[in-house]
């Protein structure tokens, strides 16, 4: 990539988006980072730094001006997400961009358990549309979430059944990311499932989680109305809850379950694993 026909990226604030930002500045790679809010755009060598929103079609056309491929985060998650993603794809398209390179969900169907994989879906249809070359990075969910999923009482809850996940460790993902922006010719209308080396059931998590933190945590499997009931805790709109439930009844389906060797494909190395990922930080 030069100066004259710049690499794109979005996200830069957050964790994908930073790792892939990161991952090309140390690669000596001119880019052009699209934010919201510059003052929190990392400063990075040979990096420019575009305010523009997902939500602002005329700012982002502007923004994607001369840029050659894009890196697409997927935004976060809304009511009005497909709109957002729809109106940026669309100004990509309108602004020239020639490669886009979008961060997916594995299974992206509009069908799919997982009501926020069918907005993936609804995305990768509008960039299959568009004219524009493509890759789509299709993650699994985040190894690096699991963690999190238990409670301050030890117990993760959710209706997962014996299901399993693949999940995949973000770092993976971003420089998966990134070896497909240094070739993007090498990757044209391609779609890669990246995915961790195993998967693990939600009682393997709880037992690893706990093997490695030190504490107790096991895995209860709720209902499905159990479920619903448990998260009304927290004051959310019913697309949001549906989403938290539809996480465990994905695995629980089996739409998670597919291990993929498209990480080292693309990286040349293996994933990470969810015990190799708590022993890297410590078990924090």
């Amino acid at each position: 990539m030069t100066a004259q026909s710049p690499l794109a990226v979005t996200g830069s604030t957050g964790a994908i988006g930073g790792l892939v930002a990161r991952g090309l500045a140390a690669a000596g790679v001119h880019q052009r980072l699209l934010v919201r809010d510059a003052a929190r755009a990392p400063q990075l060598e040979g990096a420019d730094v575009v305010e523009a929103a997902y939500g602002d079609t005329a700012a982002a056309h502007r923004a994607l001006e001369g840029v050659s491929v894009l890196f697409m985060v997927s935004a976060s998650e809304s009511a009005d997400r497909v709109k957002q993603h729809v109106g940026f794809v669309d100004a990509a398209a309108a602004a020239g961009v020639g490669h886009i390179v979008y961060t997916s969900f594995v299974g992206a169907a509009p069908d799919a358990v997982f009501t926020l994989a069918r907005d993936h879906f609804a995305t990768e249809e509008r960039i299959r549309a568009s004219g524009m070359a493509y890759t789509l990075l299709r993650d699994n969910l985040y190894l690096d979430f699991l963690p999190s999923l238990a409670g301050e009482d030890g117990v993760i809850r959710g209706p997962a059944g014996s299901g399993r996940v693949a999940a995949v460790a973000r770092a993976d993902v971003g420089r998966c990311a990134a070896a497909v922006l240094l070739d993007p010719a090498a990757h044209r209308d391609a779609a890669y499932e990246l995915t961790g080396p195993e998967a693990l059931s939600m009682a393997d998590v709880a037992a690893i989680v706990g093997e490695q933190q030190g504490r107790a945590v096991s895995y209860h499997d709720e209902t499905i109305e159990e479920a619903y009931a448990s998260r009304l805790q927290w004051p959310a709109p019913d697309w949001q809850y549906d989403a938290w439930v539809s996480t465990y009844t994905s695995i629980a389906a089996g739409e998670l379950s597919a291990v993929s060797d498209d990480v080292r494909r693309l990286t040349g190395r293996s994933p990470v694993g969810l015990r190799e990922l708590l022993v890297a930080e410590g078990g924090a």
